[in-house]
């Protein structure tokens, strides 16, 4: 249209011209002025009408997120989430990653990817790792974000998690208006021992189950069902435990003791209690041979039919469920101390500190833990809601197989007495691990003694407090 509007403007001019010629005015002025102008002028529109009047396409965001799955199983339920929040959210495209398995090798996988720039904008970290992302600036504080969003609340999540997600460490001020918030929980969970109960009516043993409904299922209990699995056969293991800090440190917990002292500022792997725990452990498999022996996966073998108790918390269930043999659960046995040494374990997503894009990772976070997500990543096994609701634990229980879903939420509740899983914000947490991990592998392998351990533990793992 501007194009056309001056083609007939200069047109006009030079017909002017051609009649002021006429006329005997001189020629000059009809010819110079518009000469030089008409390229410029007829040159600048260099795009046409249409195109001036539509918006350019907008392209979806690009986000990536991560979490450490169980197995095959677990994985496949957080891709078929992903798949269902990339058709809601609008403006987004996600992508799965599935990271590594047990371990703190996940950790140190996301420090360093974080540092060279290739990390996910968001990823799923378990509660014990927080202090250190959070105090190394390897995660965003999302406190302003959440503060625009109408639609979180600190009080909507489980009040133990929560204290460390909204620690500040520059204040020691925790809570809604603390000026910090590193994430939102993603899961609450308990161990339970996952149960073959063909191999134990096989071998004549007691249900653990209907042991603990008559307050008798103990650590005495345990052992006479573990090795009355364990004579079935050479192949046959009554229990199986990963090689991580959780399985070890619930028969520590269980005796009364603690990895820790009472504000977490220093070791107490040391005292009687704790090492009453380990001695009973390292006993499973030096003394009484009756565990698929430490630092080899003990899940194949369970699934495999070849273990009568497995020790793992709610996120080994999609797995489980896909044995061809009779399963249930039950809550681990109570130990000298009079509970089972329970943890609460919990982890969440959080976002990566140099995303490019904050805000559509924020929004993906609480995508990732409404209560519908929440709902139906239970429903498919994975967790117990992080989400303080009793209709969510009233759901959580018909969530079935296994039928006995009350033995996770009986290791949740108070009297059991749980030791919530956290960060270590006066010390690291990953460098206690490094310290105390392999010490506990090398009592439990038979390289050092219990006596030994508990004599110099504490000298090396109180280094990584501060001072």
């Amino acid at each position: 249209m501007k194009k056309n509007l001056l083609f007939k403007a200069i047109s006009l001019i030079v017909i002017a011209s051609f009649a002021l010629a006429a006329c005997g005015a001189p020629a000059v002025v009809a010819t110079e002025a518009p000469i030089a102008d008409v390229p410029a002028a007829t040159e600048a529109p260099a795009v046409e009408a249409p195109a001036a009047t539509e918006a350019p396409a907008m392209e979806d965001v690009s986000i990536r997120w991560r979490t450490r799955p169980d197995n095959q199983e677990e994985i496949d339920v957080y891709g078929k989430i992903s798949t269902e929040l990339d058709a809601e959210l609008n403006g987004v495209t996600l992508t799965y990653e599935p990271g590594g398995t047990e371990g703190a090798n996940y950790q140190d996988q996301l420090r360093s990817e974080v540092a060279a720039g290739t990390a996910p904008d968001v990823f799923w970290i378990p509660g014990t790792d927080v202090a250190d992302f959070a105090t190394r600036g390897l995660i965003l504080n999302a406190a302003d974000l959440a503060a625009a969003t109408d639609t979180f609340s600190v009080d909507d999540f489980y009040a133990g998690p929560m204290f460390h997600m909204t620690y500040n460490p520059e204040t020691g001020a925790s809570g809604a208006d603390s000026g910090a918030l590193w994430g939102i929980p993603r899961d609450v969970s308990t161990f339970a021992l996952y149960l073959n109960m063909d191999l134990i009516n096989e071998a004549g043993a007691p249900d653990p189950r209907e042991l603990a409904k008559e307050g008798k299922w103990d650590w005495a209990a345990f052992l006479d069902v573990a090795q009355k699995t364990r004579a079935l056969g050479t192949d046959i293991y009554g229990y199986g435990g990963s090689a991580w800090w959780g399985p070890n440190g619930v028969w520590v917990n269980a005796a009364g003791g603690n990895f820790f002292n009472a504000d977490r500022s220093a070791c107490a792997l040391n005292t009687p209690e704790a090492l009453e725990g380990l001695t009973f452990q390292k006993s499973l498999y030096a003394d009484y041979d009756v565990a698929v022996p430490y630092g080899e996966d003990p899940e194949p073998v369970f699934r495999a039919g070849n273990v009568a108790m497995f020790q793992n918390g709610r996120w080994a269930t999609p797995g489980i469920r896909t044995v061809d043999f009779t399963w249930d659960v039950v809550e681990l046995p109570n130990g000298p101390s009079g509970t089972a040494g329970n943890w609460l374990f919990w982890g969440a997503y959080v976002i990566n500190a140099n995303t490019e894009h904050p805000a559509e990772a924020w929004a993906l976070v609480q995508a990732l833990t409404t209560a519908k997500t929440q709902g139906e990543i239970a429903a498919l096994g994975a967790n117990i809601p992080s989400r303080v609701s009793q209709e969510a634990l009233d759901a959580f229980l018909t969530f079935t197989p296994p039928m006995n879903n009350q033995a996770f939420l009986n290791g949740i509740a108070a009297d059991a007495n749980p030791t919530a899983e956290g960060p270590l914000w006066a010390g690291s947490w990953p460098e206690f691990d490094k310290v105390t991990g392999p010490a506990i592998q090398g009592v439990l392998t038979g390289a050092t003694t219990v006596e030994d351990f508990g004599a110099t533990i504490c000298d090396e793992a109180d280094k990584v407090f501060v001072k």
